[in-house]
């Protein structure tokens, strides 16, 4: 009940923003424009805020990136081998495949916050930094074969990527920043949770296409039960401090990205699949990440 409890204002902000798209004026024309302000510009200030601060026990640090990296693998494998169970359309299998692996940053640093405070953050921050470019590659790679996007340009642009190493190396390098532009980037941060949170429910859709629903159920059970029951079961073989482990266990229990869908249309994929694979997702989370925040609290 407590790990319920604890992420009930997150969800709350997820709720509000799906009502927000549907009963007010703002529609998702508003909400595209408020998820590139958080991607662009509030979330990159709360990563570099946090991981230029944070104090990072570098003895274990490794080890909770190496189980992440792990983790994600196991999802990639898990992810391929809906293809021989179910033997989706080609072009279904290339749209979705990425949402069994990748994971919604939104929600990724608003749990860590509620767990770890700005350690957590901080602690979240890194495992994006390293898993964020693998994870894009591999969705890249899949969908763009007959595509001139250059996975590496879009690595090298990321903003997530970019601010995680800046913050990262300024604090191996013990840089200071001034308190005024520490306050700035607090304030960002701090903005960033709620109207991240907020986005993620205004792009919220379940739509009546045809689905493939046997392996988006796959998609789902690999992302929500499987890559968490790998990180909570392996952990205990990496030497992990309780807040690596919780954060660990945390980033494999999250719903997939968002962006998923973006990927997918740029790209020419089943944009509408995706949209549904994500929603679903991120409604099954609402049941799942309490568990497994019960089971590492």
């Amino acid at each position: 009940m407590q790990s319920a409890l604890l992420l009930v204002p997150d969800l709350s902000l997820i709720l509000i923003g799906w009502l927000l798209v549907r009963y007010t004026s703002f529609d998702r024309q508003f909400w595209s424009g408020v998820e590139k302000l958080a991607y662009y510009v509030l979330f990159p200030a709360m990563l570099f805020y946090a991981t230029s601060r944070a104090a990072f026990d570098f003895s274990s640090t490794p080890a909770m990136l190496g189980l992440a990296l792990l983790t994600t693998g196991i999802g990639v494998i898990l992810g391929y081998a809906g293809r021989w169970m179910f033997r989706p359309d080609p072009l279904d299998f290339a749209s979705g495949l990425q949402t069994a692996f990748r994971f919604n940053g939104y929600i990724a640093l608003a749990v860590a916050a509620r767990v770890g405070g700005e350690q957590g953050v901080a602690l979240m921050a890194l495992i994006q930094g390293c898993v964020v470019p693998l994870v894009n590659v591999i969705a890249v790679w899949q969908l763009s074969r007959t595509s001139s996007v250059s996975v590496w340009r879009e690595l090298l642009r990321n903003p997530l990527i970019l601010a995680t190493v800046l913050g990262t190396a300024a604090n191996l390098l013990g840089l200071q920043m001034p308190e005024v532009l520490a306050m700035v980037l607090g304030r960002l941060g701090s903005a960033s949770t709620a109207l991240g949170l907020m986005a993620v429910g205004a792009g919220l859709q379940l739509t009546g296409a045809s689905v493939p629903y046997g392996i988006v159920a796959w998609w789902t059970a690999v992302k929500l039960l499987a890559m968490p029951a790998f990180a909570y079961f392996a952990a205990r073989y990496f030497p992990l401090t309780q807040l690596q482990l919780q954060i660990a266990v945390l980033f494999a229990s999250l719903p997939t990205a968002t962006n998923a869908y973006i990927l997918a249309v740029r790209l020419g994929g089943n944009g509408v699949l995706v949209a549904t694979v994500v929603s679903i997702m991120t409604l099954c989370a609402v049941i799942t990440m309490p568990l497994w925040l019960a089971l590492i609290m």
